[in-house]
């Protein structure tokens, strides 16, 4: 109660500051990325390669179950979930958007609009949410799969797989409860930055579509939506209504994929990525580490890897719980893998074709979506973008549609795991009561409409870069308790064959009449 109560107080100080919290965000943002994004940049680099070393060393063969237990989902009904549930409409937005912002402030001090800033501009996008970005949901996935299926341990919290601070002491109860409370303070950053985000998005695309005035009270609306659609899937818990919302979310973000591919210009695109693959291996180390110490180009690109790798950081607990819970009878090798190749190459895949069409739109001229984008917001980048499209109207609407499916599917699936998180006691395969996650859902909602009233990107940036600095510590954590369990694992008992045992045959001649000795064969003679 006291977490509820703390983030209805935040909301309220977002809707009645309203705009003038933009200058004291912005201000908090440029202090966090110039002081502190060393530490950012450090803790992705040392996580990303300690899962490649598990991925592909010894223990990548460790089996999150016992030896007999075999995957609940079928490799695509798993990787549809992972991806579905980690992702929301966010990247419907940012992959036309982001490109824009790197080819007018382009990295590797390239000059604006050259062809060097296309293409660093094609490729920003992918790495922000490529291979590191996904291994940040890997410490609390194999921290608590590990602890729920090989040590059978109950996990309703993430500070429960922190092995160090396992124990009874008073000062270990308190730093668990810390953690617990920092989880919830990132999680709630996270969505309500991404709702925050993608309400005007979708305000915005369905004023277009429908005619009806883009103000706050559409935007109100879209909330009590969200709501009701948020609430139904809650409701109905993980297997009646999350799983379902995911097939869903896999088949419209393919549908919307391969509208913009094979309407758009399919060779431009498929050059681009191209470049961008083999730009993305040759910058990879000097991208991971950039802290630009001596000045130069590339601030606006610093600053972007700043604040995703903060909102990933944001969602790590809670979407560690959940792809752990689905994860049971998988080796520590098939999820790592999994969520690079579900997760991050199907990423990469929008800012491919969705950046790569919005790029080819300003480079050839056919827009000026710079423009647009510097006077008017994201959000009429957007509409402008699928405005340019065959059947504007039904990509509009189909556009609309899938940015629910996956707020939905986003939300829905975090309400649950929180609500896990602030359950006195739940039993092994329990859910939290209906109303713990209806509870929840009000609370994402009130927090979301606050960020909105305050409007501005920088505020999504400055939330999820806030909310996912305090979980470096938690990461940290969660990686020595891996290491731990992993090095701690018992080694198989050697069977010990025992030898056979040689019975020899003894034979006895029974005294007789003549006293004496008795005679024993010749065998045991020897």
């Amino acid at each position: 109660m006291p977490t509820i109560v703390l983030f209805i107080l935040a909301s309220a100080i977002f809707i009645f500051g309203g705009s003038q919290l933009q200058t004291t965000l912005s201000s908090l943002l440029n202090w966090i990325d110039t002081n502190m994004s060393w530490a950012y940049l450090m803790v992705y680099v040392v996580n990303f390669l300690f899962f490649m070393y598990l991925a592909f060393g010894k223990f990548g063969k460790v089996k999150l179950g016992d030896p007999d237990d075999k995957p609940h989902y079928s490799n695509f009904q798993w990787g549809s979930m992972v991806f579905a549930t980690a992702i929301d409409a966010s990247i419907l937005m940012l992959s036309i958007v982001d490109p824009l912002r790197y080819v007018q402030h382009p990295a590797f001090g390239a000059k604006p609009f050259s062809s060097a800033a296309y293409s660093s501009a094609h490729m920003l996008g992918q790495f922000n949410w490529g291979p590191m970005a996904w291994m940040m949901f890997a410490p609390a996935t194999i921290a608590i799969a590990y602890v729920l299926y090989v040590k059978h341990g109950k996990v309703q919290r993430v500070s429960a797989a922190i092995t160090s601070l396992q124990g009874d002491s008073k000062g270990k109860v308190v730093a668990r409860h810390v953690i617990d409370f920092l989880v919830v303070f990132g999680i709630m950053g996270g969505i309500g930055s991404s709702v925050g985000m993608e309400i005007p998005i979708i305000s915005k695309v369905l004023s277009r579509l429908t005619g009806v005035q883009d103000n706050l009270m559409l935007k109100i609306e879209l909330f009590v939506i969200l709501f009701i659609l948020f609430a139904v899937t809650v409701f109905h818990g993980l297997n009646g209504g999350i799983n379902r919302l995911s097939s869903a979310h896999i088949w419209t973000a393919l549908g919307l994929l391969a509208i913009i591919l094979v309407l758009g210009p399919t060779i431009y695109i498929l050059n681009s990525e191209t470049n961008s693959l083999g730009l993305m291996a040759q910058k990879f180390v000097s991208m991971s580490t950039n802290t630009l110490p001596n000045g130069g180009g590339g601030s606006t690109a610093q600053q972007e890897t700043i604040f995703y790798w903060g909102w990933w950081l944001s969602y790590m607990p809670v979407m560690g719980l959940f792809i752990a819970r689905i994860s049971k009878g998988r080796t520590i090798r098939q999820v790592l893998v999994g969520m690079l190749t579900y997760g991050a190459l199907g990423c990469m895949s929008f800012y491919a074709i969705f950046g790569g069409y919005s790029l080819w739109l300003q480079r050839t001229g056919a827009v000026n979506l710079v423009h647009i984008l510097n006077t008017q917001g994201q959000a009429a980048v957007v509409a402008t973008v699928i405005a340019t499209l065959p059947f504007k109207m039904i990509i509009l609407a189909l556009y609309c549609i899938s940015c629910f499916i996956f707020l939905a599917t986003t939300i829905s699936s975090s309400a649950f795991i929180v609500s896990s998180f602030t359950s006195l006691h739940l039993d092994d395969g329990q859910e939290p009561s209906r109303w713990n996650r209806m509870i929840w859902v009000v609370v994402f909602i009130f927090f979301s409409f606050g960020i909105v009233m305050v409007g501005g990107f920088k505020t999504v940036q400055t939330v999820s870069t806030i909310a996912g600095f305090p979980l470096m510590v938690v990461c940290l954590l969660l990686l020595h308790s891996i290491w731990h369990m992993l090095a701690a694992k018992p080694k198989p008992v050697p069977v010990v064959v025992p030898q056979p045992v040689v019975i020899r045959r003894i034979t006895v001649e029974l005294p007789r009449a003549v006293r004496g000795p008795m005679i024993l064969s010749p065998d045991h003679a020897n």
